[in-house]
């Protein structure tokens, strides 16, 4: 995507508003920012002199046409993060209120972070597996399995899967599914806990 600052179709179209909103008087409030006093004085000298009034008019013209691109500029930085925002409290609910446990872990298996579901399939509250091994969080005879699996990552598998069992927190020994694969860049591991199939019937 270009870059809004530097396109140069972009800052055309830009000119082209603010002429327009010039025009029909229109152009946006500004925000703070204003001529500078010695711009002011130099403006006035140049209006006084026959010889380069036009210049100073074309002067003045262009300081006000870059004073509503500013305007304009920041409006849609406003709207951007607005939008931002949005997108990221949106993502977030998505993230924490998910049916199934979401984990992004270390490249080791340290717990960077993990939603609800993942606490409550784990028998903890969330606040207390931030910076933990998620293998604590597992009976001792799943943790094995759970290393293999990091491990197959660490290597360059895409992705990796192993049954393990809750062990350390109210959860007991639910059985676990766990779906793991590596994060892009490789700095860390994105995993999915849900309950067993075994639990659930099947």
């Amino acid at each position: 995507m270009p870059n809004p600052t530097t396109d140069p179709r972009h800052q055309t179209q830009l000119r082209l508003d603010a002429e327009n909103r010039l025009r029909k008087g229109n152009a946006p409030q500004t925000n703070g920012w204003g001529v500078s006093a010695d711009a002011l004085a130099l403006l006035y000298r140049l209006a006084s002199a026959p010889d380069s009034a036009g210049d100073a008019l074309k002067l003045l013209h262009e300081l006000q046409a870059h004073q509503v691109e500013l305007d304009l500029q920041h409006g849609q930085l406003q709207a951007n993060e607005r939008e931002f925002a949005q997108d990221l409290d949106r993502y977030k609910a998505l993230f924490d209120f998910a049916p199934v446990g979401y984990f992004v872990v270390g490249r080791e298996g340290l717990v960077i972070e993990s939603n609800l579901a993942g606490a409550r399939l784990l028998g903890v509250e969330p606040d207390e597996i931030g910076g933990r091994p998620v293998a604590d969080f597992l009976a001792p005879d799943s943790r094995f399995a759970l290393l293999g699996l990091l491990k197959k990552l660490r290597d360059g598998d895409t992705g990796a899967s192993c049954e393990a069992q809750a062990g350390n927190g109210e959860g007991g020994s639910r059985p676990l599914r766990i779906v793991a694969n590596m994060a892009p860049g490789g700095e860390a591991i994105l995993m999915v806990v849900s309950e067993s199939a075994r639990t659930q019937g099947v």
